[in-house]
């Protein structure tokens, strides 16, 4: 998915901007908060286009050098990640040396950069935008992120220039499988074995890998793209460039189709790798669980590390689990074969009839929901989506729902269909 930076001075308005465009009428597809202090990772669509907006830190330069450094190295990593670039400027500041600084840094950039003079609140103000011509970034787009002037004009064309998305067939016939886990879980060695030859740096220093690397392979036939990402850990230790490396891992998850859970087995299952299983089970992921170094397990302690890991990652418990060691090449070769079968559970489609005779058993069983004297009723569901699969119940009352129905009815579904490694999403409406 394409990434647009959103960079400037402090105070210009590039979050009031963000939040201008994701309030919009177009639809905000995820938000991501949190990822460090000053950051804010946002999926929107605009002009049939999908893509991230990046808000990053306002550049600082001079005497204020020492304070803002990690904010601007955070913000040149965001810039030299992304396919296009928004640098907002301050229409009623005018031209400022900190602009001339930030321009000198763009025009290096091969790639889009829209100039966006803010704070230009109604057209008569609009000659504001002149003496922006000088940082020769090309022709400013006058805007009010605050009342919302311009701001379409703009997004045309940064929709114009985005990369070309791969068409249906091209992301039907790859599937994308991100590989994720903690630092030094194993990743990289993993990746290096499934590839058969040495592609990715492989080193016991945590976040070694601080990119999200693709290699796209074919094998019998298949083609599979790896995105190998930099470990994640606790926010809080992440610093500098880390920092943006995390960003990258929990992008792969994003647009990954599986992802291939890596922990390491010596070491047992942290809390920190329960957080990374939520947000793949979160992004709709399918989910294999690799226990990587299991040569080094104590065998006095595998019976506490089974109980931990069907305690701990019970919210996965669909996920197959594989016992490895990527250091002495053992269980390897059970990964394609798991893969492919995932695969084709993430896009089963299952078929109307058979969904809806499912829904007739379950009322013959008198499994329902009731308060006071409204009672659940099952009328019709049909499957509207795979990759992950989601169904659409039609009920007389949705409120009804708890979220034990919910694991009921998707307990039945994987009893009936299977679905193995795959998250099940199930939607309610009621019945017209």
């Amino acid at each position: 998915m394409s990434l647009v930076a959103i960079v400037g001075r402090p105070n210009v308005g590039k979050s009031t901007l963000v939040n201008r465009i994701i309030s919009g009428r177009h639809a905000i597809v995820d938000e991501l908060e949190g990822v460090t202090r000053d950051r804010n990772y946002v999926k929107t669509d605009w002009a049939g286009r999908t893509f991230t907006l990046v808000d990053t830190g306002g550049f600082m330069f001079g005497e204020k050098e020492e304070l803002a450094a990690p904010i601007r190295n955070q913000a040149l990593l965001a810039v030299e990640e992304a396919d296009a670039i928004i640098f907002v400027v301050d229409g009623k500041s005018g031209l400022l040396p900190d602009d001339k600084e930030i321009a000198q840094i763009l025009r290096q950039q091969k790639k889009p950069v829209f100039l966006v003079v803010n704070k230009v609140d109604d057209v008569s103000k609009e000659s504001n935008k002149f003496p922006f011509y000088a940082l020769g970034i090309g022709e400013p787009y006058a805007i009010s992120a605050t009342h919302g002037l311009g701001i379409g004009d703009l997004l045309d064309e940064v929709a114009k220039a985005l990369p070309v998305e791969k068409t249906e067939e091209e992301e039907k016939n790859v599937v994308s499988i991100a590989i994720v886990g903690k630092p030094n879980a194993g990743k990289s060695s993993i990746l290096n074995r499934l590839l058969g030859e040495v592609r990715a740096i492989v080193s016991n220093i945590p976040g070694t890998t601080r990119d999200a690397v693709d290699t796209v392979v074919e094998k019998n036939g298949k083609c599979y793209q790896f995105i190998d990402t930099a470990g994640l850990r606790q926010r809080k230790k992440i610093e500098g460039v880390e920092y943006y490396g995390m960003v990258r891992a929990l992008r792969a998850i994003d647009r990954a189709d599986i992802v291939l859970l890596v922990l390491d087995a010596s070491l047992g299952i942290t809390e920190q790798d329960q957080k990374i299983a939520d947000f793949a089970k979160s992004r709709g992921c399918a989910t294999i669980v690799l226990l990587n170094k299991w040569d080094l397990v104590d065998i006095e302690k595998v019976d506490d590390l089974h109980f931990n890991l069907e305690r701990k990652l019970r919210f996965i418990s669909y996920a197959p689990v594989l016992k490895i060691s990527a250091l002495k090449n053992k269980g390897i070769n059970k990964i394609y074969p798991i893969i492919d079968k995932i695969t084709e559970e993430y896009f089963k489609q299952i078929a109307t009839s058979k969904i809806n005779k499912l829904v007739q058993e379950i009322k013959v069983k008198g499994h329902t929901v009731s308060k006071g004297t409204k009672k659940l009723n099952l009328s019709y569901v049909t499957q509207v989506k795979t990759g992950p699969p989601s169904f659409l119940f039609f009920v007389n009352e949705p409120k009804l729902i708890n979220i034990y129905y919910v694991r009921y009815l998707t307990g039945e579904i994987r009893n009936a269909f299977g679905f193995e490694g795959v998250p099940i999403r199930l939607r309610f409406r009621k019945k017209s």
